[in-house]
């Protein structure tokens, strides 16, 4: 009662679960994002650099025009005397927004269109490099420029190298223009991102509304109406859970009829003899002068039936003490062998008596960890039943059996055996096959029922063959060391 109540003033601390809709929208739109973002970031950079590459190769074209120009004006050895040639390479620095300078043989700046650095030297090494007559080009990506230098010939075609021009070109228009496509592209992912999201929250709940009609359903026999048909057959796991379900509540609809069952026949069972003897009593009390015989004969009568009334409350004892728990073993070594004699010894007067030949087969020497009395009871249960529903002069054979793992108790009969169609049912607690016959022998209908239980609690397995009219075969299957 106080968790009950801390529960309801403190809700929020309840284990919190969430919807499986939740992670399956957050996927399907992770697997559509994550490749369209992958694809924009590639097809940006591959703009970037194609860009990059075609501005590279644009500035060489024009630097080596410009080149050539100076090489046949003489540019370097002051041939020129207008400002046509500066203007000119002034404007190419201009279009291409960069640098362009000029080095004479001395590695002195003749002409900066920075106007920065102009008649200073420049010892750099792709000007060395450039005078020993390899152009080069290198690109800085941090800081986003790239430089290309270049030789001047001296325009006497013996490929004599008077200077040489170096341009440094910034790519600071480049990274701008792939900025705006980029912001577009978050613009357009953003969008995409949205309509993904919907559609995806559309596809889950087309794709989880056969869970929800499943779960309605579910509802319905939780609310007791046991009977509504659960198939769900539109995926493969809404049959197989289904089916399962269904299987559940088969053995539930079973289970809650066995009840039923049980609270049935228990109520006859001891109901029965009390009707017997208050008919006996009410035949005594409404007779006068009873004779003493006659009284006598009343009286075993009566005895009779207190005493049947009374193995029916100790077996259904047995059966509750049984069905609670297995730790009411008592476990220990036993010597199977001595214990299945000592038990038909005690059932040899019984089988006498009905002209029954009682026969022990002891194929090997049997040690186990059992329970001592509660196995005897399952020998004893077993083979007094095949006396009792034995043909006259039959016979009981009891056979010993082990192998490295389990013992075997086999008790075969000559009896009257077993129709097919109810040995499913045989161990069922009240259970008889021939009733009238139960009755006349002092059966309860409940010895079965314990022995199977028996067996169970010592991990074993029971196994029944039988035919109508050529006897049965109960095969018992135990473990010979016991493992709680």
């Amino acid at each position: 009662m106080g968790n009950e109540m801390r529960k309801l003033q403190f809700p929020w601390k309840q284990k919190f679960t969430i919807s499986l809709k939740v992670p399956m929208v957050i996927l399907l739109v992770l697997f559509g994002m994550i490749p369209m973002m992958v694809c924009v970031k590639t097809v940006i950079s591959s703009i970037e650099q194609n860009q990059t590459n075609a501005r590279m190769i644009e500035v060489q074209n024009q630097c080596q025009i410009l080149s050539s120009k100076l090489s046949r004006t003489g540019y370097l050895r002051g041939e020129v005397k207008d400002g046509s040639v500066d203007s000119e390479i002034s404007t190419i620095a201009d279009i291409y927004n960069g640098r362009i300078v000029v080095v004479n043989k001395d590695y002195r700046i003749v002409q900066d269109t920075y106007d920065i650095a102009k008649n200073r030297l420049h010892v750099a090494e792709e000007v060395i490099r450039c005078f020993q007559g390899e152009s080069s080009s290198s690109y800085n990506k941090e800081k986003h420029y790239f430089i290309h230098t270049l030789p001047i010939y001296d325009g006497s075609g013996e490929q004599n190298i008077d200077g040489v021009m170096m341009s440094i070109i910034s790519t600071e228009g480049i990274l701008s223009m792939v900025d705006a496509v980029e912001n577009k592209a978050s613009l357009l992912q953003f969008i995409v991102l949205l309509l993904l999201f919907i559609a995806a929250a559309v596809a889950v709940a087309f794709l989880m509304r056969p869970f929800k009609e499943f779960q309605g359903k579910l509802n319905h026999v939780a609310d007791g109406s046991l009977d509504t048909d659960i198939s769900a057959d539109t995926y493969r796991e809404t049959r197989n859970i289904s089916q399962a379900v269904g299987r559940t509540l088969s053995k539930l609809k079973e289970v809650d009829q066995s009840r039923q069952e049980f609270v049935s026949n228990v109520s006859h069972e001891l109901k029965t003899p009390i009707t017997s003897i208050r008919v006996l009593a009410d035949s005594l009390m409404g007779m006068e002068d009873v004779p003493v015989e006659l009284y006598r004969e009343f009286m075993e009568d009566i005895s009779d039936e207190i005493d049947r009334e009374s193995k029916i409350v100790d077996d259904l004892l047995a059966l509750v003490k049984m069905d609670k728990s297995e730790a009411e073993l008592n476990i220990s070594q036993v010597n199977i062998n001595g214990l299945v004699e000592q038990t038909l010894k005690r059932l040899r007067p019984i089988a006498n008596k009905r002209k029954v030949e009682l026969i022990f087969e002891s194929i090997r020497e049997v040690t186990g960890d059992i329970d001592e009395t509660k196995l005897s009871l399952v020998i004893t249960n077993l083979v007094e039943n095949a006396i009792k529903y034995n043909m006259e002069e039959g016979w009981v054979r009891v056979t010993l059996d082990a192998d490295h793992k389990f013992f075997y108790i086999k008790v075969a009969d000559s009896g009257i055996g077993i129709p097919e169609e109810v040995q499913e049912r045989i161990f069922d607690r009240f259970f008889r096959v021939d009733k009238a016959r139960s009755r006349e022998t002092g059966g309860s209908g409940l010895g079965l029922a314990i022995t199977r239980s028996v067996v169970l609690m010592h991990k074993g397995a029971i196994k029944l063959s039988s035919k109508e009219g050529e006897g049965s075969v109960f095969t018992i299957r135990i473990p010979l060391n016991y493992i709680a």
